[in-house]
């Protein structure tokens, strides 16, 4: 039955799932039109993660091989690196999962090291903060179920990494500790 599944998934990526842009140029009807890893089981830690932020994807790796892609949201300002706290921006650089947690105001998440020493640095440099509390989350608790498609599909954090609630819980069960994520601009 899941091999039929897939094959019907695969089938269906063909069909024309794009809208047209006032300048005749096609777009994306959103983000996750063409995204069947959903289906994709995870059986292995996850020992890496490398984000493009550019492609709002999201890749975990076990010993250098692809695990699973996951399309996600960023801060409300996706373009540019994190400086300070309220930019809403997501960081860039080397960082690692140090903290999970289960108690949260956006479902479950996983913890991002940021700030770096780096970050803290230039933020005091400029008489500012850098902030902190950088996640990879789910939707925020309480949500409405008609709003999890808009979520999905825009940028709406405060600098965190988002993906639905089903895909944080999957993460969150697989992560290891202390696992490296390089977030590429």
């Amino acid at each position: 039955m899941r091999k039929y599944f897939l094959t019907v998934l695969i089938l269906l990526s063909g069909l024309n799932l794009f809208a047209q842009a006032e300048d005749g140029e096609e777009v994306e009807d959103n983000r996750r039109a063409n995204y069947f890893e959903t289906y994709i089981e995870i059986t292995k830690p996850i020992d890496s993660i490398v984000v493009f932020k550019s492609k709002r994807e999201l890749i975990c790796f076990n010993q250098k091989n692809k695990l699973k892609k996951y399309i996600i949201s960023l801060g409300l300002e996706p373009l540019g690196k994190k400086h300070f706290e309220g930019d809403f921006k997501t960081p860039e650089g080397l960082y690692f999962i140090n903290n999970r947690d289960t108690i949260s105001s956006y479902h479950t998440n996983l913890a991002i090291s940021y700030p770096s020493v780096e970050d803290s640095t230039f933020a005091a440099l400029q008489n500012k903060s850098a902030g902190g509390d950088i996640k990879i989350h789910g939707f925020p608790n309480k949500h409405l179920k008609n709003q999890e498609k808009n979520f999905l599909n825009t940028d709406w954090t405060l600098g965190c990494i988002a993906v639905s609630d089903m895909e944080i819980d999957e993460l969150y069960k697989w992560v290891i500790e202390n696992c490296p994520i390089l977030i590429l601009p």
